[in-house]
């Protein structure tokens, strides 16, 4: 629990930084982690060469993550409360979620499929060039159920433990292992640390994102039957509960052929039901706002009751 603040103080906090990003969105100028990313991306210029690339790598995260993470948490201490709640906005994605995935069930349903697919490439590793229809909502929805934990909850969680500055260091790894825990000749030993590092921060926020899909699910057994049984075949440990259980929520066939790089990959399946249409974008949206405004009622719940029995 974050040191030095009430329950009721860390709830309202909670609830401070989710409006401020719902009203406000994605910084328009300049986004801090952009401005990470830019940073990263030097970074492993200069440090993924040459030998002993495991250590580099672990020496270039320590240097991406922890002086901002640590420059945050000093934020957050010397200039008050309402700091917090402002840095958990700029960690936050939960409107951005929305913004750059319900444009695409539009671009859909209205016909322009020209339109979704370059939307679509905006959000995902994947190519969209020649997607169908069924493969644009796919990955759309998939990309909502897993960044529903990346970009929100797991933001949340580390929140509630560490502050603002632990919303930050989560934020940060989590972009890190985006972008070097690829298993390729380049990454796979200098981004090990990075890729190990956010399965370690992701662990438990993943199993409870989702719990909360299979909770607030459509086809709450086959949810939970088919986070159990296909999870373990998912190649990141945490996607694949979070994926599953909210493929199977949804009462959704996902996973399966994906093409990257002008190769096509067969991925495990994900979920059981029918393809995903372009109306299940919104219906992928509306499961992981669920998410988060039933983790705000828990914490305000635990306040309440806290709060009355200490009276």
């Amino acid at each position: 629990m974050l040191s030095g603040l009430t329950l009721a103080q860390v709830a309202l906090l909670l609830a401070g930084g989710v409006l401020l990003d719902l009203l406000l969105g994605e910084a328009r100028r300049f986004h801090p982690l952009v401005g990470f990313g830019n940073l990263a991306n030097r970074i492993e210029r200069t440090l993924n060469r040459g030998n002993k690339r495991f250590a580099r790598g672990m020496l270039a995260w320590a240097l991406a993550v922890l002086p901002l993470a640590a420059l945050g948490a000093l934020l957050c201490f010397g200039t008050g409360l309402a700091a917090h709640a402002v840095l958990l906005y700029f960690c936050l994605g939960f409107r951005s979620l929305r913004d750059h995935n319900l444009p695409i069930a539009q671009a859909l349903e209205s016909g322009d499929l020209a339109q979704a697919r370059l939307l679509t490439a905006r959000i995902v590793s994947r190519d969209t060039a020649s997607a169908s229809e069924a493969d644009l909502a796919k990955a759309s929805a998939e990309s909502l159920l897993e960044n529903g934990n990346d970009a929100v909850f797991g933001t949340l969680f580390w929140f509630v433990v560490a502050g603002g500055g632990g919303a930050l260091l989560f934020r940060l790894a989590n972009t890190l292992d985006a972008m070097w825990g690829y298993k390729s000749t380049r990454f796979l030993q200098f981004g090990w640390a990075a890729a190990r590092i956010d399965d370690v921060l992701n662990y438990v926020p993943a199993r409870l994102t989702a719990l909360s899909y299979v909770l607030l699910a459509d086809h709450r057994r086959a949810a939970w039957e088919c986070w159990r049984a296909q999870a373990p075949g998912w190649p990141s440990p945490n996607a694949g509960p979070v994926m599953a259980s909210g493929a199977g929520a949804l009462g959704l066939a996902l996973g399966g052929s994906a093409t990257y790089d002008g190769v096509a990959e067969q991925r495990p399946p994900l979920g059981r039901g029918r393809a995903a249409q372009a109306r299940d974008i919104a219906r992928a949206w509306k499961l992981v706002r669920a998410t988060a405004l039933l983790w705000l009622g828990v914490a305000a719940a635990v306040a309440l009751l806290t709060g009355a029995f200490h009276a």
